[in-house]
């Protein structure tokens, strides 16, 4: 009888407040970038590994919400030839892999960074299993993994605050992989809501993947490089102070940057769309005219999210549904807040 493990993880879709936009080398960060975790918008994946013998590279099978989907096997078989060298047994094994999400895959949320996050979780579970042995630092090569499936799906691996990339104010912060940040900030931050306005649902005209490689010989490439660095320093400052106005300003010139790289790469090309833009007027009035406590911050897209203390929830739910709900498809958005991070189900799977 053939010999089956299985595992399964739920991991967390990240919205990054300083941008990762740039590689290099094997999926490596032009610059080190800083996000959230999210709390109710997470991928749930459950991996089923059965020996078969005469086997040199992993026979796969992937099932979305229940249905086979092809269309994802290449980019999922590309993950699996990254890490074979360090998971050798892969090539003795079929794999069935059952993923789902808490939130519609056409929605914009960065469904990849909890996808790859979940996978990377699971494999590093039957990892162990298998080998009979604990990894030593399991999120960390977890991390490491996810990231070679998707950048962002190495900050995944964490809850609350993470960093990827190495940076002189992160202690242990590394280019292979992201690392959580233990850092006593105020209240506010600790708490913060993540309102998703969905102003366009379709497919981006440009992935991500062609979005970075842009950034080779881009005209402002060398400036966005030098600025990020800063920008994250002066972050996390502001948050260890608790001061909203300085946090509010960086992510936003984040979002904005992100966005006028797109505008200025060759081929250029635009995400926003005129109800983007419309929001980010509305929520910018809101702050600087009536005094709320609210940010935006956008993803390689047209969608926004609205970034405030839960402090002010009853305020923020006040103002997205009587200002910022008329701007998105069909009135939909989704209301999440930082998240404590993965959650093993193995166990669970297994019953």
């Amino acid at each position: 009888m053939a010999t089956i493990y299985t595992a399964s993880w739920q991991a967390p879709s990240n919205i990054a407040l300083i941008k990762y936009w740039g590689k290099y080398g094997i999926q490596l960060p032009a610059n080190a970038s800083l996000s959230f975790s999210l709390n109710t918008c997470t991928t749930k994946t459950r991996v089923t590994a059965e020996e078969i013998p005469f086997k040199d590279f992993p026979d796969i099978r992937f099932l979305f919400d229940g249905e086979e989907r092809p269309d994802f096997l290449p980019k999922i078989q590309a993950f699996f030839r990254s890490i074979l060298a360090e998971c050798s047994w892969l090539k003795k094994y079929k794999l069935t892999i059952e993923s789902s999400n808490t939130f519609p895959h056409s929605s914009g949320i960065a469904s990849s960074a909890s996808a790859f996050a979940a996978l990377a979780l699971c494999i590093t579970d039957i990892d162990e299993q298998i080998t009979g042995k604990k990894i030593g630092g399991f999120f960390r090569v977890a991390s490491h993994r996810a990231r070679l499936g998707s950048g962002s799906a190495a900050r995944s691996v964490y809850g609350n605050y993470t960093v990827w990339g190495k940076h002189p104010m992160v202690v242990g912060s590394h280019q292979e992989y992201a690392v959580p940040i233990d850092d006593p900030f105020t209240e506010d931050f600790q708490n913060m809501l993540d309102y998703v306005l969905l102003i366009d649902r379709g497919e981006k005209s440009v992935s991500s993947s062609a979005g970075h490689a842009l950034m080779h010989g881009h005209p402002y490439a060398k400036a966005r490089f030098e600025r990020a660095p800063e920008n994250l320093h002066q972050l996390i400052s502001a948050m260890r102070s608790g001061d909203l106005e300085s946090f509010f300003s960086i992510v936003e010139e984040e979002a904005l940057g992100l966005h006028a790289l797109m505008m200025s790469s060759q081929p250029n090309y635009l995400l926003m769309r005129p109800n983007t833009l419309a929001a980010i007027e509305h929520i910018r009035y809101a702050r600087i005219k009536e005094g709320i406590p609210v940010g935006f911050t956008l993803d390689a897209g047209a969608n926004v999210h609205v970034i405030a203390p839960k402090s002010i929830e009853h305020t923020l739910n006040d103002f997205v549904t009587s200002t910022l709900q008329p701007l998105c498809s069909d009135g939909a958005y989704i209301c999440d807040h930082i998240g404590a991070g993965p959650q093993n189900l193995t166990n669970e799977a297994n019953r």
